[in-house]
């Protein structure tokens, strides 16, 4: 059952920390999880501690933890250093959506509409380049912040309100981002009329189902990837899992192949994860099981998902592929599929 009252999301957030404290090579999730439900629990000053702790700490991710340090000290009275935060990771410019989306959305929840609005954009200038065909997962979320943030401000439509609403669309077809995001909508809370609060009603459940439909895979489908040393020093300890991986080349060409299938079928936030053996073999430990066991294979790819461990695929353009060779994407695994 997920937590639903404030001593529900403590003791959630005690669970987490104890875990940290027996994984510390995923304490960076785990806390990032703690803080979250301590900000639920109305326990704002207590992860904001937490959030200092991992800066604290050389995180793998600063911006991200930031911008989620500078989300909860505003709402609990310290305006001043939350938008010294915010200023400082917008001089930074990030490369990763995640950061943008939260400082922009906490500038709009203060009604500073215009800062926000300029947030969104930024990060659509640089995470999106012109020409690009198509819309990375992540990035598609800061268009549709974006689309929101015109609207409020009655700008008219541009060419990325246009990608936010055919990446809508692609998803929720009944109902129009501009319906969704009519700032008229709030007026007919107060209505008497119930074909008024019906159609409401009807607004409400489509934003519910899409908000639905992206919590019900809140991290990344996962494929799993052995370097050439850790494969060569599986298959050494379990030969019975040759029969995954005959070679390294073919390892490589089934990751590649198995993401694009994924694609070509819509599913979205692909990732990759890259495995160890000693992780593994703890892993299988936990599982009660042995390492050979393949079906154990996909339920740690999931695993270390869930962690936070995946790097988003395909990679950004110009970024260099997700296979360790040193070679730009697009020159190497990325090659055919840019054909």
């Amino acid at each position: 059952m997920r937590p639903d009252t404030p001593a529900d999301h403590t003791t959630e957030a005690e669970r987490l920390l104890r875990t940290a404290a027996q994984y510390p090579e995923d304490h960076e999730p785990l806390l990032l999880q703690a803080a979250a439900h301590l900000e639920l629990a109305g326990d704002r000053e207590r992860a904001s501690t937490l959030y200092d702790r991992l800066l604290a700490a050389d995180p793998e991710h600063p911006f991200l933890i930031k911008a989620l340090q500078a989300a909860n000290l505003w709402e609990y009275g310290h305006e001043a250093e939350a938008r010294a935060l915010i200023a400082g990771i917008r001089a930074s410019a990030p490369a990763d959506a995640a950061p943008w989306e939260i400082i922009a959305e906490t500038l709009e929840s203060h009604d500073e509409l215009e800062a926000s609005h300029d947030s969104f954009t930024t990060a659509v200038t640089l995470l999106l380049p012109a020409g690009e065909d198509e819309v990375p997962y992540a990035t598609q979320s800061l268009l549709t912040g974006r689309h929101r943030v015109r609207r409020l401000l009655g700008l008219p439509h541009d060419e990325w309100d246009g990608l936010a609403d055919t990446g809508h669309t692609a998803h929720t077809a009944d109902i129009s981002l501009d319906e969704l995001h009519d700032p008229k909508r709030l007026w007919a809370l107060g209505s008497d009329n119930p074909a008024e609060l019906q159609a409401e009603i009807a607004l409400l459940r489509s934003e519910l189902g899409s908000y639905r439909s992206a919590l019900s895979r809140p991290f990344p489908v996962a494929v799993l990837h052995w370097p050439k040393p850790e494969l060569n020093e599986l298959l050494a300890a379990y030969p019975e899992l040759e029969s995954e991986y005959p070679t390294h080349r073919a390892h490589l060409t089934d990751i590649e192949a198995s993401l694009r299938d994924l694609s070509s079928t819509g599913t979205e936030n692909l990732g990759i994860v890259t495995a160890t053996v000693p992780s593994y073999e703890a892993f299988a430990a936990s599982e009660q099981s042995a390492p050979s066991n393949a079906d154990l294979l996909p339920q740690y790819a999931t695993v270390l998902a869930a962690r936070g461990r995946a790097a988003a695929w395909p990679p950004a353009k110009g970024a260099a592929c997700w296979c360790g060779s040193g070679a730009a994407y697009r020159d190497c695994h990325g090659g055919a599929s840019q054909g």
